[in-house]
Order: C-alpha cells, then sequence, then structure tokens
C-alpha cells in the first residue's frame, strides 16, 4: 500500500521499520531518519532484519520501482503491514548521512 511521507512519521513512530531498498552507495549518500539499508538484491534475508512477521515495514527506494518488487516480496513472505512510500521524492524532510 502506498503512503505519504507523514504516515511515514506516524508508523516510525509507532515502532514500525524503515526499510532503504537502494544499493549500499545510494544508501551513504542520504536516508531517511532512522531507515536500515537492505538492498533489494538482498530482500531474502528481510527475516533477519525485519524480525517477526507482525511488524509493520515501509520501503522505499530512488523512483519506486525497487520499493515496489520489494513490498510484493515482503507480502508474498508473510508480512501483512507492509507501507511503500515509493521514491524517495516522495520524502518532504531531512535525510540522514
Amino acid at each position: 500500500m502506498r503512503i505519504s511521507a507523514a504516515e511515514v512519521r506516524r508508523l516510525a513512530a509507532q515502532g514500525a521499520l524503515v526499510l532503504d531498498v537502494r544499493t549500499p552507495q545510494e544508501y551513504g549518500d542520504g536516508h531517511l531518519p532512522g531507515a536500515v539499508n537492505l538492498p533489494l538484491s538482498a530482500i531474502t534475508q528481510a527475516r533477519q532484519v525485519i524480525g517477526s512477521a507482525d511488524r509493520p515495514v515501509i520501503v522505499y527506494c530512488r523512483s519506486g520501482a525497487r520499493s515496489a518488487r520489494a513490498a510484493a516480496v515482503l507480502t508474498a513472505g508473510g508480512w501483512r503491514q507492509v507501507y511503500d512510500l515509493g521514491g524517495l521524492s516522495n520524502w518532504n524532510g531531512p535525510l540522514e548521512p
């Protein structure tokens, strides 16, 4: 499900995990506050990073294509609360280095 930057803030404050599915280099160039890097190419390792399938997860990438694929993989893997911010341009706040 696509969500807004305001919803990302609200869900993250309630304990949702924010996943940046870009490459480590892209992540290092700036990412959402508190985001964890799990590149799409490593999404099969999601269980080790996310933990419980009950935990809400928010995904994002550069343009929205990788986050959409990651959301589909996570949903198929049993996560019930998967939210997609889409591309980084949908974020309207500061980034962490």
